[in-house]
């Protein structure tokens, strides 16, 4: 393995899903400026907006997400126009 290519700074880090505010704690670089504390420690957080607790690949379950606003607003920016 090559010397010197590897960060140095590794740490516990919390990562929180923010979408079911699921936190797990693992080894990280990743720069923070906040805090969290969990199960009585103060770790730094990461906040993510999907996780493996959220994810419709592992959980098996798919949100519902609106898009008949956006299917409508497209139809009707690229309707033809009649005459």
């Amino acid at each position: 393995m090559k010397q010197g290519i590897h960060p140095e700074n590794y740490r516990l880090v919390a990562f929180k899903d923010m979408s079911n505010e699921d936190v797990f704690i693992t080894k990280s670089t990743v720069e923070t400026k906040e805090t969290i504390i969990h199960e009585g420690v103060e770790y730094p957080v990461y906040k993510m907006e999907i996780s493996r607790t959220s994810h419709p690949f592992y959980t098996g379950k798919s949100k519902l997400i609106d898009t008949a606003g956006r299917i409508d607003k497209f139809n009707s920016k690229y309707a033809k126009k009649t005459k």
